[in-house]
């Protein structure tokens, strides 16, 4: 029998893995089996898998229709292109049926096959734009510190977490960076939702200020920050950062890959968050997983200018991907959607939603080295920190204190993730998930928390500061 762990230690190249320890260590292999919310691996063992996959697997493992969909359309063509005005069936419903369901003022959806190539067609976009407007200087693109965008050459600056730009020579010189509206380390203690939203957006204000309102070009945010700590901006934010960017004419780019599809509880995140996109990217929840695809939702004014403008100076738009619009993926698309129709999974996220985000903030409260529980919809963190006198500080990256939270949970058979650039533990797990499941998740995390944090306390690394 073929040894498929040692294959992979000895063949694949991982991503966000340590090279040296892989191929030391080798892989948990994933999967004799899946269904719902739970993952079988190669031992037989069975793992409740709370963070659906990458934040991707809304309508659960097993989903047999969806694998029909692909298999049929397989079957009936496999493959064409989307170049020259050449189309296929699927990816023209999927589009009509996406922009019916997105925010009003949307025309067009160009498709891709994954959130980080979706970035980097939302920054050419932007470009060609201002190149059709006559305004060639306006090409700088804002993010935010802790900000998921991807990891392409593009995307990854966009991504403002420091360990995707060592090494590899970013962020490119047109990306710049504003604040997280984080909690814990951006807000002061005296500032409420208002205070907090204004600081931010004057800081937005003065970036563009001081780089020159006919440089920038826009500003990409996630409804709720995901990787980057499952962060929830205050009340009022997007709207104070909306009146900036009116102001300077930069376009918003609402960076939906997480939370688009339902997540939230609502078909978009920005509904949610009172975002007013001009362009907005999706991938993750279009397929739930089952097949890579992503689009970028085009606003009428940005499409107005590319066929209009855009099209008299340059001619044919001159971007795209072969797999641009692939109808095999476009089916497995639709199946995807009619589940999360038929089941009313997008209500149902925002239920069982709350009831994760009120048993995570119950079952953590006591723990000492909690910083904040946090989240929207079926996305939530607890965050992890030293306490001190004056409030709290961050663990030495060293002590890897949400790696072995994580860790410690895995051995009792749950799959959550630790963040980068921070001690966060993150949970989002498919739209079927049950009261019953949620429960084993927060008492086995809870479990390996205050394990590790009577370690920590152990090895004096909670000692009073």
């Amino acid at each position: 029998m073929t040894d498929t762990r040692d294959l992979d230690r000895r063949f694949v190249f991982h991503p966000f893995s340590m090279a040296q320890g892989h191929e030391q260590s080798g892989a948990l292999m994933m999967a004799q089996s899946a269904e719902g919310c739970w993952i079988t691996d190669d031992s037989g063992k069975r793992h409740l898998d709370s963070m659906a996959g990458l934040w991707c697997v809304n309508v659960g493992y097993g989903r047999e229709r969806i694998a029909d969909a692909l298999a049929d359309q397989a079957r009936k063509l496999s493959y064409f292109h989307g170049f020259s005005s050449m189309a296929t069936e699927p990816a023209a419903i999927l589009a009509e049926r996406v922009i019916a369901k997105a925010p009003d003022g949307f025309s067009k959806v160009f498709f891709g096959a994954s959130g980080s190539d979706a970035n980097d067609t939302q920054a050419k976009i932007v470009w060609y734009y201002n190149n059709a407007r006559g305004l060639p200087n306006k090409k700088k693109i804002i993010a935010r510190d802790r900000g998921y965008h991807g990891v392409t050459v593009l995307s990854g600056g966009l991504t403002g977490l420091p360990g995707l730009h060592a090494g590899f020579d970013l962020p490119l010189p047109m990306i710049r960076h504003v604040s997280a509206p984080h909690n814990i380390w951006t807000r002061n203690a005296e500032e409420d939702d208002a205070a907090f939203s204004a600081r931010l957006a004057q800081e937005l204000e003065d970036l563009i200020l001081a780089e020159g309102p006919d440089t920038v070009a826009a500003f990409i945010a996630e409804p709720v920050m995901g990787a980057g700590g499952v962060i929830v901006p205050p009340e009022g934010y997007f709207a104070a950062m909306q009146a900036v960017l009116d102001r300077y004419d930069v376009l918003l780019i609402a960076d939906e890959v997480i939370c688009g599809f339902g997540r939230l509880g609502t078909w978009f995140g920005s509904e949610r968050m009172g975002m007013k996109p001009d362009l907005m990217s999706v991938a993750k929840g279009i397929t739930s997983g089952y097949a890579p695809l992503s689009g970028v939702l085009v606003g009428d004014k940005v499409w107005q200018v590319i066929s209009g403008e855009g099209s008299a100076k340059y001619g044919a738009f001159g971007h795209g991907y072969t797999y641009t619009a692939h109808p095999v993926m476009a089916a497995a698309a639709l199946a995807n959607l009619d589940i999360v129709e038929e089941e009313n999974l997008v209500e149902r996220a925002g239920q069982m939603g709350d009831y994760l985000n009120d048993a995570l903030a119950k079952a953590f409260a006591d723990l000492p080295i909690v910083a904040e529980t946090r989240g929207k919809g079926l996305m939530a963190a607890v965050e992890f920190a030293r306490p001190t006198r004056d409030g709290w500080q961050k663990f030495d990256p060293g002590l890897q204190v949400a790696p072995r939270i994580v860790r410690a949970a895995l051995q009792d058979g749950v799959i959550s993730r630790a963040l980068p650039n921070g001690d966060a533990v993150s949970f989002s797990p498919p739209f079927t998930v049950t009261a019953e499941e949620i429960d084993l998740v927060v008492s086995t995390v809870r479990k390996a928390a205050g394990a590790v944090c009577d370690a920590l306390r152990a090895d004096d690394a909670l000692a009073p500061l």
